[in-house]
């Protein structure tokens, strides 16, 4: 067979040659996990400054005197899929025992590296114990993913499906999307009320300038809400964040797909995600505490919306998802804090979940960001069929 019989894929590339390039996907979700972990690693980021001593000072044999079963378990637990993540986004340059080796040392320095600027944060204390549980994580992580990656990068059901339902251009979206039900993990004032970054940069600006900012009040003087506008902007935000969201998967999709049981799976997943944090946070009558009568209506005008954009052209379900989530974003950040979310988030403790809660606001902040981001992609352009 020569080369212009080879088969290729929908964007004309020999599927050979797409195999020796290896997995977009992979290493998109390399990436997000990379910043993940540094969010994690680095919260708060306030107050830097040194304390004095040597960089990789905590890089000693001294027995930590501090330290739980849980706080080993989640050490070991969060670096696994970084371990994993990096043998397949290495697949096929490097394969086999040199990928496991490769990756193990990568975990062991990105490790290192969240530790020593830890030296630099009074919220946190690097620890050789962390670096140990991190590195060991990677390195298992390392060992099964080379059990992984031929079976499910090239030949396992997963990869036929990716193929048969997704767009060539899918594989960042497709990590994106997978993402957006952690990201309701962390309270939040609206249900899908993402990306909520004002409240945020008044306090970075209030501690710069050492006096009160508030950047909301700035957009949006006057007395202040009613509960009945309180009920409108959750129910613009609920609708247009989960519209958003839900275009942004169905643009990415073949004609050929369940696009309703792949959108209703997605959302599913988003709602169990929110009814389970909110009860491990606060309290288990709290699980569904966010069922509020704006949210009802917000979900319902979302479900009409996205039943009639379902087998819209891809191209207008694209422009329609950066339009409902610049508007979620629009809305979100121009009303002040719901009184009664704010009495709700003073039961919250972080305590050792602090690492996880990070990256937890991470996603919820950068989120629809992130989907801005990609939405306007040129690579949309390759595939509007």
């Amino acid at each position: 067979m020569t080369a212009t019989d080879a088969p290729v894929d929908d964007r004309g590339v020999p599927s050979e040659e797409r195999r020796r390039r290896g997995s977009p996907i992979s290493r998109a979700a390399l990436l997000a996990y990379l910043l993940l972990i540094v969010y994690a690693s680095w919260f708060p980021f306030t107050g830097w400054r040194s304390n004095g001593l040597p960089l990789l000072s905590f890089m000693n044999l001294v027995k930590q005197r501090y330290w739980t079963g849980f706080d080993v378990m989640v050490n070991i637990v969060g670096y696994v899929p970084l371990g994993v993540l990096l043998v397949l986004a290495l697949y096929p340059l490097v394969r086999g025992v040199w990928a496991a080796l490769l990756a193990a040392i990568i975990g062991f320095l990105v490790s290192g590296t969240m530790e020593a600027v830890q030296n630099f944060l009074p919220s946190r204390v690097p620890s050789n114990l962390d670096l140990l549980t991190n590195s060991a994580g990677a390195f298992i992580g390392a060992c099964i993913g080379p059990l992984l990656a031929r079976g499910l990068l090239l030949e396992g059901r997963l990869n036929r499906l990716r193929q048969r339902w997704f767009a060539p251009h899918a594989s960042q979206g497709l990590v994106l999307l997978a993402l957006w039900p952690l990201a309701q993990i962390y309270p939040q004032s609206f249900l899908f009320g993402h990306g909520q970054v004002l409240p945020i940069i008044s306090g970075w600006l209030s501690a710069l300038f050492d006096e009160d900012i508030d950047l909301v009040a700035m957009l949006r003087p006057g007395p202040a809400m009613s509960v009945e506008q309180y009920w409108l902007s959750e129910t613009i935000i609920t609708a247009c964040g989960m519209t958003g969201a839900a275009l942004t998967l169905l643009c990415l999709l073949r004609r050929t797909a369940p696009r309703y049981t792949l959108v209703l799976v997605m959302i599913g997943a988003a709602l169990f995600m929110k009814a389970l944090a909110s009860s491990l946070l606060f309290r288990p009558d709290n699980a569904f505490v966010w069922i509020t009568p704006g949210a009802e209506g917000g979900f319902l005008i979302g479900l009409i919306m996205l039943a009639g954009l379902a087998f819209a052209p891809q191209l207008a379900q694209r422009r329609l998802a950066v339009v409902t989530l610049i508007l979620s974003l629009i809305v979100v950040n121009t009303i002040p804090a719901n009184p009664y979310f704010t009495l709700t988030l003073q039961g919250w403790v972080q305590g050792k979940f602090l690492n996880f809660n990070g990256a937890a606001q991470f996603l919820s902040l950068m989120w629809p960001f992130f989907a801005l981001w990609f939405l306007l992609l040129p690579s949309h352009k390759l595939n509007r069929g």
